[in-house]
């Protein structure tokens, strides 16, 4: 039937995918709540991220399995715009959290000495993701009603005329996939720009004889006051940032990429189907359909990519957890002279 082509295989996908989001986003949010830099900004982006990507798939695909599964809609009419309209928040609130996140790493780069004292930045970035995903979302409370579709009762959006669909559609791919890849993009250029730039104006030399560390910048010779943080400054490849920050921008780079992969066969697919360039059959249909399934690939890449940049956090994450197993609690009550003790400061980065 209309509502039941490749139903197996689709249920078996949404299954698999489902479990990856789950999985990987409760890691990746219990690593970082359990690692000593959880109130570094870069990790409370990530957290926000993560939060986003689970919502998204206990929203979005644990609903399409269900749906799937049952082919009827079940949840009446309201059940219907509130379903649908957690759907479109939890979408966009990842797609947004990719954007502050950019953002954050621009302003990272290019005002590096204002960047570490204020907190109220960053969280306003993460509010106005959230509020942007929940204005946003207000359509579908309203354009979502159950109707009788093929003989079965579903949860639908029916427009009188086909320029509303076309209209509708581009309104949906230039709000959600192609201004925020265009700002993202704009952030990448930016970013890249400004290290390139830089990066030539820096040269250094170590004097064997007193094994200090020089800076050579517009031909004056400046002594590093920090030598620990001049080493770790050094150490990016560029002389200019330090490597924690270049491993970030990375690792936000490779998740935005991600980002528009995953992203660009659903919109691609549906403005060519809904200005008339693909023929309606049943295996196009069905061929939306999965298409439309791929688009959570995203949450469920996230993890992944987040735990390849952050290998030691997560096997220390693995080692906790298995040494409150293992190991009963002891309590010491020796002694540790100042001197001994062990003291981290954590940049906030």
């Amino acid at each position: 039937t209309f509502f039941s082509l490749f139903q197996d295989e689709q249920l078996t996908f949404l299954c698999i995918l489902f479990a990856l989001i789950v999985i990987g986003n409760f890691l990746v949010i219990m690593a970082i709540a359990l690692s000593p830099n959880r109130r570094s900004r870069m990790n409370i982006f990530m957290m926000n991220l993560a939060i986003a990507d689970l919502s998204a798939g206990l929203v979005n695909v644990l609903t399409d399995i269900i749906w799937k599964s049952t082919i009827d809609w079940h949840a009446g009419n309201v059940g219907c715009k509130t379903i649908r309209y957690a759907q479109g928040v939890v979408t966009y609130a990842a797609t947004y959290a990719l954007v502050a996140l950019s953002l954050d790493r621009l302003h990272a780069i290019a005002r590096p000495l204002g960047f570490t004292g204020s907190s109220f930045r960053f969280r306003l970035l993460v509010g106005l993701a959230w509020l942007c995903a929940l204005l946003f979302s207000i359509p579908m409370l309203i354009i979502n009603e159950t109707r009788i579709i093929h003989g079965r009762n579903q949860c639908w959006i029916e427009f009188p005329a086909p320029w509303i669909w076309k209209l509708y559609i581009t309104i949906i791919a230039v709000i959600l996939f192609f201004i925020p890849a265009i700002i993202i993009a704009v952030c990448y250029i930016i970013i890249v720009c400004i290290i390139w730039s830089k990066s030539p104006a820096l040269s250094i030399g170590d004097v064997p004889s007193t094994g200090k560390r020089y800076i050579k910048n517009g031909g004056h010779i400046y002594v590093a006051a920090n030598n620990k943080h001049f080493r770790d400054s050094a150490t990016s490849g560029r002389g200019l940032i330090p490597k924690a920050k270049m491993k970030t921008i990375k690792m936000t780079l490779v998740i935005v990429l991600v980002f528009v992969i995953c992203w660009s066969p659903y919109f691609v697919f549906d403005l060519l189907d809904v200005y008339g360039f693909l023929v309606q059959t049943q295996e196009t249909v069905a061929l939306s359909t999965f298409i439309q399934s791929l688009a959570p690939l995203n949450s469920a890449a996230n993890p992944i990519i987040y735990a390849s940049f952050n290998t030691k956090m997560c096997v220390n994450l693995f080692r906790r957890r298995k040494g409150r197993q293992h190991n009963s609690p002891t309590f010491s009550t020796s002694y540790v002279p100042p001197s001994q003790r062990i003291t981290r400061t954590t940049h906030d980065i």
